[in-house]
């Protein structure tokens, strides 16, 4: 009988726990927002942490150790990897439709100007300019590590990793920075509302794909990725071009148009 070269995953606790975890981390958001305890939402980003740990480790079980991951798994998962950044395209679309909607066309009750009548925008020729030059750079050091996994150099493809690791984290402390030298909070119009909403998401990728990336180094590091068999290292690559590319109208949309 010939085995079908599909993977029919296991029972696996993680999704149900995983849920758990995003509802008492949402709930806990709300309630701290709210002036009340922020211990329900240590909570759910402890819940959520100890899912993302045990979940991957299971993931790079069937795909490094047992051989889950065939040809036809793998187009699958690209294909489903495809999929999720486009479902996050269509994510940030929502964000510029908001901008523009409001932009475009000002309302009275925001004195028919954009930005609004009392918003300073940040300068976009400042740290906003070195945001843009900081992500643009980490995606050149990661086609780099793509290159050189490609071409069997194991501890180039490292290097390269690390500088974009340190790179997307340089990109995050500018960020805070900014977020704390601005003369506008979310509550201030529809531009402060879109402004930390917008930028605050895509730091929040920006995360994402920093800890992605981080773990990615460490698997190549144990030797889990082959020459020709590493989609755990172009998933990343992939989302941190996407984080690349939202910045990039990002910046030209709302730190500099919108200025």
């Amino acid at each position: 009988m010939v085995r079908n070269p599909f993977h029919l995953v296991e029972f696996s606790p993680w999704p149900l726990v995983g849920s758990m975890g995003a509802f008492c981390l949402t709930v806990g958001l709300a309630s701290w927002f709210h002036g009340y305890s922020m211990s329900l939402y240590l909570v759910g980003l402890l819940i959520i942490m100890l899912t993302m740990v045990q979940w991957w480790r299971d993931v790079i079980r069937e795909a490094t150790f047992q051989g889950y991951h065939t040809v036809k798994v793998s187009q699958g998962l690209r294909w489903g990897m495809v999929l999720f950044i486009t479902s996050e395209v269509l994510f940030f679309f929502a964000f510029f439709w908001a901008y523009f909607h409001s932009s475009l066309v000002p309302t009275p009750e925001i004195g028919l100007i954009w930005p609004p009548a009392g918003i300073t925008p940040l300068n976009p020729f400042q740290v906003p300019l070195l945001n843009t030059a900081v992500l643009l750079a980490s995606g050149v050091s990661v086609t780099w590590a793509h290159h050189s996994l490609m071409e069997k150099n194991r501890m180039s493809a490292s290097q390269a990793l690390l500088i974009t690791i340190l790179l997307g984290s340089y990109f995050t402390f500018l960020q805070l920075g900014e977020y704390l030298e601005t003369s506008f909070t979310i509550a201030d119009s529809c531009y402060g509302s879109t402004f930390f909403v917008a930028t605050g998401f895509h730091g929040l990728h920006v995360l994402i794909g920093t800890s992605f990336l981080t773990v990615i180094m460490i698997r190549n590091l144990l030797y889990h990725f082959s020459s020709n068999h590493h989609f755990g290292f172009e998933a990343a690559a992939w989302y941190w071009h996407f984080v690349d590319v939202v910045w990039l109208f990002l910046y030209i949309s709302i730190y500099w148009w919108g200025s």
